[in-house]
This record gives structure tokens, sequence and C-alpha cells, in this order.
């Protein structure tokens, strides 16, 4: 998944024709979406891209199953929640989708939650955000709770993939930002991998953001990627 993290369409649409003839997924998150809209995400699928929605909902049940609607209406292939905001939120995601969706038989978006940015250490979790234990144990708490609710997977750390499909199985998805190619700068994140050991890992899908968006060559950065995964 190619992180679009731009501020605007006319930035984003740069990167798109670089990439053009690259099949790849296209994430769209809070910056690019709250500058270009909607109407920016339609445009996407109209050109036939699998689009990861990525607004990190978190709020009470009923506002988040409205926004699931919402979400659900612009036909993403994929989309969040918190995890933070605990079964019933998550459960009332999925019935806003219904709803929006109807018997229109129109495909359900995979629906994921978050469990702790990739940016979150331990000594911050512990001290800052106020839970206690390791990282993992704590990922591992909310992937559990996003099954309960009948999600499809969740974004973690790579370095969570493996307990993360012990506990929940291996039909339960697995998003991972976090993945930097040897010899790029790791920049705000503290739990990363390279491609190569995250598909190792036997995650899912890879959100990979800076090590394509902030290359002098962007294609060829893409590229260099997919040739160290197809290799693995």
């Amino acid at each position: 998944m190619v992180a679009l993290d731009y501020p605007d369409a006319a930035a984003a649409e740069a990167l798109l024709r670089n990439l053009e003839g690259i099949a790849c997924y296209i994430k769209v998150g809070m910056q690019l979406y709250y500058s270009a809209g909607p109407a920016f995400v339609s445009g996407l699928k109209e050109r036939g891209y699998l689009v990861f929605l990525d607004l990190k909902m978190h709020d009470i049940p009923n506002t988040v199953k409205g926004g699931a609607g919402s979400i659900a209406k612009l036909g993403v292939d994929m989309f969040n929640v918190h995890a933070a905001g605990g079964v019933r939120m998550m459960e009332a995601a999925l019935e806003g989708v219904d709803a929006a969706l109807g018997g229109g038989g129109r495909q359900r978006p995979t629906v994921i939650a978050v469990t702790q940015l990739t940016s979150t250490s331990q000594q911050v979790m512990n001290d800052e955000i106020g839970i206690a234990g390791s990282t993992e144990d704590a990922v591992i708490r909310y992937a559990k709770l996003a099954k309960q609710a009948g999600l499809d997977g969740v974004v973690a750390s790579p370095q969570e993939v493996r307990a993360i499909k012990e506990a929940c199985g291996e039909r339960f998805q697995t998003i991972t930002p976090g993945i930097r190619p040897a010899g790029v700068d790791v920049g705000d994140q503290s739990r990363i991998m390279t491609p190569r050991e995250a598909l190792l890992q036997g995650t899912d899908y890879m959100v990979i953001g800076r090590a394509i968006t902030g290359a002098a060559d962007p294609r060829q950065a893409l590229e260099n990627i997919i040739e160290e995964l197809i290799g693995s």
C-alpha cells in the first residue's frame, strides 16, 4: 500500500502519474482527505485503484456508525477505527456499513482496527498513555477485541504480526506500517522492519509512505521494494 501523505490533490496526482502502470493499493490518510475530500477518493476508485481510507475513527458508537456508513458509500476497499474505542464501537462501525450498503449487492469494505501506533514506544505507552505492560501485550489485547467485534483485522507494527496471527488466527488480517527499506531514515517510527522482514513475518499488507514519496525517484524506490519482495 502506497501512502499518499500529501497536503493536497495536486501533489498526490504528481506521485500517481509517476507510479502509473504499477499495480498498488493506495492509502489516503487524514491530511489528504481533509484537503481533497471524498471526491478525490471517488476519483481513485473510478480509475481502478484499491483504496484504504485511513481516518482512524474513535468516537461514541452512534457517531462511528454514521461515519462508517458515509465511508462505505464512497466505495472504499478498506477503512479503520481505533480499537481503543471498545467492542461496542467497533460493532457499530460494521452496523453502519451494513445499513449504508443495504441489500444492494455491493461488496463490504474490509474494516480493521488500529492497535498501537508504530510511533508509540513502550515508554510512551506506559508513562504517557497510561497502559501498563508490554507494547505487544497491548496490541494482542486490542486485536482480540477487534476479532470479537467481528472486524477483519488490525493495524499493527510488523513486530507483532506473528503474535497476532497466533492469537487470532492466520485469516485475521494484519496491515503493517513502520516499513523501512534498509538505509532509509526511520523518521518518527519506533517499531519497524524492512519489507523483506515484514513479509517473512507473514503480514498481509505493508503500508509504505515516506520511503517512496520522499525518495528522489519514487518509481524506482517502489520498484526496488517490489524486487526485494519477489526475491524473498
